[in-house]
């Protein structure tokens, strides 16, 4: 057979691993089948070598948007610290709309999913991102359903990648659907990866609670609240404390931070035990004592509702040595 051309989009500013990533696993791919399975090429918008976010340079094998048909079997956008801020050219969005429709499969990875956004390649879909820009996604491209938490998403043609290293999960997973999953589980192994990784993209996530915002008397109730996450906050305690009703304190919290008091209380123990679990072996039940939980099993639900994995998962993966 025929190698499948597969290819990354990379726009100048691109994160290098967006790229190489990828790329390594699907040549890793071509060496433990034996054949190549595969031909990769790198494209660009400008001729030569682009300069990545790290400052390393990445010679490009194909310059686009080009007159005629390109064909792909795959085509991946690779994302860039600076994407948001790119002024992209209209031709290179027909381009990319273009050549998509002839794919049999296209994708992102990490935030090169705002490319795919802006050629309207979206709407309708499930797709992830970054964690820290899943939010902008969502809101720049409302047809789309955004998961914050997923580490890939396949959904009909589209394939796309959560941050960075999950750019080797995506090309993990294609590699599986191409060529099952035992060449798929040599290519981990040699390449030392997870096969399947375990939980989501939240687990990395170091967004935390955000400095207390709103009116003096509200931001005091917030800092009280992350300095003492142990204590009993329910909305008629945090009211005292800011000196109104319970019901004007609730309606204001909610309109100034965006949150409700008990999902802003839930946030800031979360971020507790997550600290906890990073640097102390105490027991969970200590740890939920510690941060404001009933039990361990309360603090448990709360942590995979919030984090998507378990506390003993997050420890073995996060535990600083």
């Amino acid at each position: 057979m025929a190698p499948r051309p597969v290819a990354v989009l990379a726009l100048p500013g691109v994160q290098l691993l967006d790229v190489a990533g990828p790329l390594d696993v699907f040549a890793e791919a071509n060496a433990q089948s034996g054949r190549d399975v595969y031909d990769l090429s790198i494209v660009g918008t400008v001729p030569g070598c682009i300069t990545t976010s790290s400052g390393c340079g990445l010679v490009v094998d194909l310059v686009v948007p080009e007159p005629g048909p390109t064909s792909f079997d795959t085509l991946l956008v690779a994302g860039a610290p600076r994407i948001l801020d790119l002024e992209v050219r209209a031709d290179l969005l027909e381009w990319l709309r273009r050549t998509a429709e002839r794919c049999r499969r296209y994708g992102s990875v990490c935030s090169g999913a705002f490319l795919l956004g802006q050629a309207g390649l979206l709407n309708g879909r499930r797709v992830t991102t970054h964690w820290a820009v899943a939010e902008a996604l969502a809101e720049r491209y409302p047809g789309a359903s955004v998961e914050p938490d997923a580490i890939c998403l396949f959904d009909g043609p589209l394939r796309t990648a959560a941050g960075v290293t999950a750019g080797l999960d995506l090309a993990l997973a294609l590699v599986e659907e191409d060529l099952g999953a035992e060449i798929a589980r040599r290519v981990a192994a040699q390449l030392v990866m997870f096969f399947k990784r375990g939980g989501g993209q939240m687990q990395f996530s170091r967004r935390g609670v955000s400095a207390p915002v709103g009116r003096s008397a509200l931001q005091g109730v917030q800092r009280w609240v992350a300095t003492h996450p142990a204590e009993d906050h329910g909305v008629d305690r945090l009211a005292e404390r800011a000196g109104m009703s319970p019901r004007h304190f609730a309606r204001l919290f909610r309109a100034e931070t965006g949150l409700t008091p008990a999902a802003y209380v839930e946030n800031v123990r979360i971020e507790a035990v997550r600290r906890l679990l990073e640097t102390e072996d105490a027991a969970l039940k200590q740890v939920a004592g510690a941060c404001g939980f009933r039990d361990a099993d309360t603090l448990r639900r709360a942590f995979m509702r919030r984090v998507g994995t378990t506390p003993a998962e997050y420890r073995r993966r996060h535990a600083r040595p």
